[in-house]
C-alpha cells in the first residue's frame, strides 16, 4: 500500500504540457487530406448520377436549331451540329432530300458517321448500321432507330426542329 500525503494549499504542482505541435498538426492535416480524397472520389460519381437529369433538362429546353448557310451544303454530304446537348446530323442526299437525325448510337451512345459512298450511317464502336433516310437500325447491335428531326429549308438557312 502506498502512503498518501495531503497536498498543502500553497503547494504548486507542475502538469506536463500536452504536445500540440507537430503531432497535432499532422493529425489535422491527415484528416483534411482524407476529406479531400473522399470528395475527389465522390464528385465524379455524383456527376455521373446527376447527368441524366441535366441532359434531359437541356434536351427539353431546345426545340429547334437554325443552321445559317446550311442550304449551301452540297448533295451527298453531311453537316454535324449540336441539337441541345447532343450531336445531330443534317444529310443532303443526292436525290435532293434533306434528312436530320440524331448522331448518337442507340446501342452504347457512340457518335455515328454518315458514309455517303456506302449510303449508310455507321457506328464504328460495334458495327451498327442505320438507314440514312429513316434512321432505322439495319444491322448490328443497336436496339432502336435514330431519332428523326423535322427539316425546313429556307432561302438563307435550314431549321431543324423536333418532329
Amino acid at each position: 500500500m502506498t502512503e498518501q500525503f495531503p497536498i498543502e494549499a500553497n503547494e504548486v504542482h507542475e502538469v506536463e504540457p500536452v504536445e500540440t505541435g507537430r503531432r497535432a498538426f499532422l493529425g489535422v492535416a491527415a484528416g483534411v487530406a482524407g476529406l479531400c480524397y473522399v470528395g475527389a472520389l465522390a464528385y465524379p460519381i455524383y456527376r455521373y448520377l446527376d447527368s441524366p437529369s441535366e441532359m434531359a433538362l437541356g434536351a427539353a429546353a431546345v426545340t429547334e436549331v437554325t443552321l445559317k448557310d446550311a442550304q449551301k451544303l452540297p448533295t451527298g454530304s453531311v453537316l454535324m451540329f449540336k441539337f441541345g446537348s447532343s450531336p445531330a446530323m443534317l444529310i443532303h442526299h443526292t436525290d435532293g432530300r434533306w434528312i436530320s437525325l440524331t448522331a448518337v448510337c442507340t446501342h452504347l451512345g457512340c457518335t455515328v458517321q454518315y458514309e455517303p459512298d456506302a449510303d449508310r450511317i455507321h457506328c464504328a464502336c460495334h458495327g451498327g448500321v442505320y438507314n440514312p433516310y429513316t434512321g432505322a437500325n439495319v444491322s448490328g447491335p443497336p436496339p432502336k432507330p435514330l431519332k428523326a428531326y423535322k427539316v425546313t429549308v429556307g432561302a438563307a438557312d435550314v431549321t431543324v426542329s423536333r418532329a
